[in-house]
């Protein structure tokens, strides 16, 4: 049987087993801090699968929302049964599924990259490893440094928690359809914060509404968010937010705090 690539899935299939090859090989292996418990993210005609099944310094667990995908992955390879959840990843009740640490691997649909990622951090102190094909344009904007026009919201959370790798770019050719853009392989490495310093909610929110109009100054974007005009005289309401790193941020949203 084959399997149709859906649209509405953002379904691309990577066809290219020297790709696949490499990003398996660019999941870690399990050490103290990450455990051994492994999550492939929609292994549609499964060709990271095969490759993760030959591993057997990890205990693989897959979540693919495509029954025609899942049908296909139980009859073409051996020991998925009770390892191959059909779902929505965004839906999964992770906490449950892995009392302890995870991490994940998975050519990610380009239409619920961002969600996936906004998820992870969700569970941030649970997946210490992530590797994964995003879109390239994602994919630079994730690792990319302060100072750069790609440079945004997904930037700084996940920087925040992260160190992140931009490993290698794929072209359009290694997929079935073969999509318009090209991707790119990522790690992401939880980094030793174990806290912002600073109120996490906050911080999110100063981020967001920061690049929420990102070619305006910190002080016309943030205005709303302060209480007491003197902060506005501060050096840093001259920039605008892509001048800002995290630990800027960070005390950006501590300053603001203060005052409110």
């Amino acid at each position: 049987m084959d399997v149709r690539a859906k649209k509405a899935l953002g379904q691309h299939f990577l066809k290219d087993t020297g790709i696949a090859r490499r990003i398996v090989e660019a999941l870690d292996g399990p050490c103290a801090a990450y455990g051994n418990d492994v999550l492939e993210i929609g292994p549609g005609t499964g060709v990271l699968t095969r490759f993760l099944l030959q591993r057997d310094d990890i205990n693989l667990k897959l979540v693919e929302i495509d029954g025609e995908s899942v049908d296909y992955l139980l009859t073409h390879f051996q020991g998925l049964q009770g390892r191959l959840l059909q779902g929505d990843f965004l839906r999964l009740p992770l906490e449950r599924m892995f009392p302890g640490k995870f991490r994940i691997i998975g050519n990610f649909p380009y239409n619920i990259s961002s969600q996936i990622f906004f998820k992870i951090l969700e569970h941030r102190d649970s997946i210490p490893e992530t590797v994964c094909m995003v879109q390239k344009e994602v994919a630079g904007r994730l690792a990319e440094k302060p100072g750069t026009k790609t440079y945004g919201i997904l930037s700084v959370l996940l920087q925040a928690w992260y160190d992140i790798e931009y490993l290698f770019t794929v072209g359009p050719e290694s997929f079935v359809p073969p999509p318009k853009v090209h991707s790119a392989v990522i790690r992401l490495r939880r980094n030793s914060r174990e806290a912002l310093g600073c109120d996490e909610s906050l911080f999110k929110t100063v981020v967001k509404t920061s690049f929420g109009m990102r070619r305006k100054t910190l002080r016309n974007s943030l205005r709303s968010l302060v209480k007491d005009p003197a902060l506005l005289a501060l050096p840093v309401f001259d920039l605008r937010p892509e001048r800002l790193g995290v630990e800027d941020f960070i005390d950006l949203t501590d300053s603001i705090a203060r005052q409110i």
